[in-house]
């Protein structure tokens, strides 16, 4: 801007403009409560199965100035103007997220946009079916998610409950899946989908089956790999994109990066020798947007392409055969120690912890982990009535694994993981309620002594992201 032939001084304009001061010194309330996380993560051993820690790269990318920039619609075919260059990074996430999978880009098609992982499965479900029509999926208190249909006696728990027709199929006694009980069903319901994949089972999955079901009933088959999508991209679980119409994913549990949701959409429907939009690939993308959501996040989307980035590398196919192996050697060494474990063992990331024949539930003990620096999550068993009150822990590897934490560590792991639930048994006492075990915590010896031998073993390892995260303060 020019005043009388010279250049307007910055000084001269109204310092109404936000300025360049760091979170600490403009908001040290919310800094305070972020570096507290910080310290939590760093010094507590992170065991929470859809949990997992990010790079630096990916965290730049959040933090980035494409925050806010409205990118509704497709790379060139957006409702606002100046998208160019998030145009130009949306199109090299959807190349990366193809060929990450290896996938043809002739049968596959893949959006980028939702939100997260139920963002995403709802617009897939809202794609493939109309109001009322049917579905089916692993139940919730079988290692099934929210997303797949979940209700209980009494209320509709989930929109995909409240908007169609659902009927869950469960696992057996041993913990496994029950897939002829699962052809029963669907030959007495007539689902127009089927839904593989879940959020706690240790199992890996038959694809072959569920897609000779869906032969049966002529329904679809619909993958949700959120948790053990890693696996899938360095070959180490089986391929769902063999068998499936539609695969969806989150993207920050072992493929490590933000989090966000991934939708892959096979071609297969589009009638021979017609060209043009496919017609589910057209139906996804609609029900992402408009139906369902507004402009994409594009830093969540520029995070998940230099994600997808990593995972292409050898160095992420080390890191997942390290996740298997830390995932074995943990059920092992629980094993080992006399726990029971559901299906006795796990072919993935995650493991579920039997505490009903020690008289303890899930969360007491989550609770008290909580206090010793461990991260646990409760998790329903087989013949649990109460999803509040399982019989369950659930654990997983992909946080620590990233880390560093190998077979070894994970031994101490699970000493620690024992000498909590030694402290448990001590502590509750006959008809204790939730509140009257954590008052006992709270004061136990035992359980501070356990927290400070957890942050002294956990604060020895790296912590990915940053620089340096030591000293806390």
């Amino acid at each position: 801007m020019l005043r009388g032939g010279r250049r307007l001084l910055a000084s001269a304009i109204p310092s109404i403009l936000p300025g360049n001061v760091s979170l600490q010194d403009h908001d040290p309330e919310i800094y305070k409560h972020i570096r507290a996380e910080l310290r939590r993560q760093v010094e507590g051993l992170e065991l929470i199965a859809s949990e997992n820690f990010t790079s630096r790269a990916v965290l730049e990318c959040l933090g980035s100035i494409t925050t806010n920039k409205y990118a509704e619609g497709l790379p060139g075919a957006r409702y606002y103007g100046g998208t160019e260059c998030v145009d130009a990074i949306e199109n090299v996430c959807r190349d990366r997220a193809l060929q990450a999978f290896r996938l043809d880009a002739r049968q596959w098609a893949v959006n980028v946009q939702p939100y997260s992982g139920s963002p995403a499965n709802f617009a897939a479900l809202s794609a493939m079916l109309q109001p009322h029509e049917r579905l089916m999926g692993l139940d919730l208190p079988s290692g099934g998610h929210l997303t797949h249909g979940f209700y209980t006696q009494t209320r509709k728990v989930s929109a995909s409950s409240l908007y169609f027709e659902s009927l869950p199929y469960k696992i057996n006694s041993e913990g496994f899946i029950d897939y002829d009980e699962l052809e029963r069903l669907a030959m007495l319901f007539k689902p127009k989908l089927i839904i593989a994949g879940g959020s706690a089972y240790p199992r890996d999955w038959d694809y072959k089956r569920y897609r000779q079901v869906c032969n049966q009933v002529g329904a679809k088959l619909m993958v949700d790999m959120a948790h053990y999508s890693g696996l899938v991209a360095t070959q180490l679980h089986n391929d769902p994109f063999e068998f499936a119409d539609i695969v969806t994913t989150t993207t920050h549990k072992s493929l490590r990066g933000p989090r966000s949701g991934l939708i892959f959409i096979k071609k297969s429907d589009t009638p021979a020798g017609q060209s043009g939009p496919n017609p589910l690939e057209e139906r996804m993308n609609n029900a992402v947007f408009p139906l369902l959501q507004g402009g994409p996040h594009m830093h969540q989307v520029a995070a998940v392409a230099t994600q997808l980035r990593e995972v292409m590398t050898p160095a992420f196919k080390l890191y997942s055969q390290q996740v298997k192996a830390n995932a074995a050697a943990l059920a092992a060494e629980l094993v080992k120690r006399g726990y029971t474990l559901s299906t006795g063992g796990t072919d993935n990331h995650l493991m579920l912890l039997n505490l009903r024949p020690l008289g303890l539930t899930g969360n007491k003990m989550e609770k008290l982990f909580d206090h010793a620096h461990v991260t646990v999550n409760k998790n329903s068993i087989v013949g649990d009535v109460s999803a509040v009150s399982p019989s369950g822990l659930r654990l997983g590897t992909p946080a620590l694994t990233t880390r560093g934490f190998t077979e070894e560590h994970f031994g101490q792991v699970a000493e620690f993981l024992h000498r909590g639930i030694q402290i448990g048994l001590k502590l509750q006492k006959p008809g204790d309620k939730l509140v009257d075990f954590v008052a006992g915590v709270k004061g136990s010896p035992d359980v501070k002594t356990l927290s400070e031998d957890v942050k002294v073993f956990s604060a020895a390892f790296p912590f990915p992201g940053f620089e340096n995260p030591f000293p806390l303060k």
